[in-house]
């Protein structure tokens, strides 16, 4: 089978999903491709986040308080809240299976917010999105 391309990879991540080309491009370029095992830790609850990451393939484990939260799969993306706000991570995410990520770094996704408008538009709709869950949590 035939490696997927990090523009491809991207288009099928939600939040790039409305990027054009060129931006794709642009954030591929920004994106090192990373390889992890099964039962990596790839952040830590607690510690000062630095990265955004993209999952292109695999599987991961969302715990907080040692509690499992969520399950993350292809195509979807862990990371920003700690980017966004410079705040410690609020949860620990391992792998459950060998992943390909797309990682992103601070700075790389700083240019990325200032030249990708799309990426800002997704980012805000993410976290609309997760204050909602959480209303909806609050109130069950």
């Amino acid at each position: 089978m035939a490696p997927v391309s990090k523009e491809k990879a991207l288009k099928s991540i939600w939040l790039f999903s409305e990027c054009s080309a060129r931006e794709l491009k642009s954030i591929a370029s920004a994106a090192d491709e990373v390889v992890v095992p099964t039962d990596r830790v790839l952040v830590e609850e607690g510690a000062i986040g630095r990265e955004l990451y993209l999952i292109v393939s695999g599987t991961a484990s969302v715990r907080r308080k040692g509690r499992l939260v969520a399950t993350l799969k292809s195509g979807q993306h862990f990371g920003e809240l700690a980017l966004l706000d410079r705040r410690p991570r609020n949860a620990t995410v391992t792998s459950s299976s060998e992943m390909t990520l797309l990682v992103l770094g601070q700075r790389q996704f700083n240019g990325l917010l200032e030249t990708v408008p799309a990426l800002s538009r997704k980012l805000l709709a993410a976290m609309a999105g997760r204050v909602r869950e959480q209303d909806q949590k609050a109130l069950h």
